[in-house]
């Protein structure tokens, strides 16, 4: 704060605004923290004091949503150091862009295929996906996108096509689908990606997780279409 501003403020006798005590964490988190150190991080202390010293070598990245119902750890039974994870609203990958100054995922698709070279990318979807269920009801309304962070991000979904062989799982399942065929499409146009992949150093997968049923369906790059995930 200036000097000008803090006579303003003796002049008018208002006062800068006085920070917030602290507040407790909600008890549901505390004991929550509480049964992860006693069941959790108990048992595996060797092995979280290995990844402390020696880092991180996950076998593969995940590009998921941030929706809360989604645990990606869990759906795959993954423990501490499997998995290198990034969520954002409807799990988008936006095209490769050189230029700009904030790209959150990009920055973490790099730093996964470059630094830690992980072996396979995962783009994980979603039933029930609040972002895909706003970014419809937009269109359906002819409404102009709210100008906003969201509606800004949910642009990248403007060029997306549906597959008619998916409109038989529904229309916002298809939807779903066609969401993650274009981050795939996305992801390779990151030159890194590419080259990994192209070398058979890196492979990219699509996947839907079924929120209700707990199934999980991948995308066959030979057929192109999703079919349930042989878990044989």
């Amino acid at each position: 704060m200036g000097a000008g501003e803090l006579l303003l403020l003796s002049q008018t006798g208002d006062s800068p605004t006085k920070p917030m005590p602290p507040r407790r964490l909600p008890k549901t988190l505390v004991e929550g923290y509480r049964r992860f150190l006693r069941d959790r991080h108990a048992p595996e202390r060797a092995r979280c004091r290995q990844l402390a010293e020696f880092g991180q070598a996950p076998t593969a990245m995940v590009i998921a949503c941030c929706d809360a119902r989604l645990d990606v750890s869990t759906v795959f039974d993954a423990g501490p150091g499997m998995l290198f994870i990034v969520r954002n609203v409807a799990n988008l990958v936006p095209p490769y862009e050189a230029e700009g100054k904030y790209h959150g995922t990009s920055a973490a698709i790099e730093f996964a295929v470059r630094e830690l070279k992980v072996p396979d990318l995962i783009v994980l979807g979603h039933s029930r996906c609040g972002g895909i269920a706003a970014y419809l009801q937009t269109a359906k309304e002819q409404a102009v996108p709210e100008q906003s962070f969201v509606g800004g991000w949910l642009a990248l979904l403007d060029d997306v096509k549906v597959i008619e062989s998916d409109v038989a799982f529904g229309s916002e399942v298809a939807f779903e689908f066609a969401a993650i065929r274009s981050s795939l499409t996305n992801l390779r146009t990151f030159p890194f990606v590419r080259e990994r992949e192209e070398d058979g150093l890196l492979d990219l997968h699509g996947l839907h997780f079924d929120l209700a049923s707990g199934q999980v369906v991948v995308l066959e790059e030979t057929s192109g279409r999703f079919e349930a995930l042989n878990t044989a």
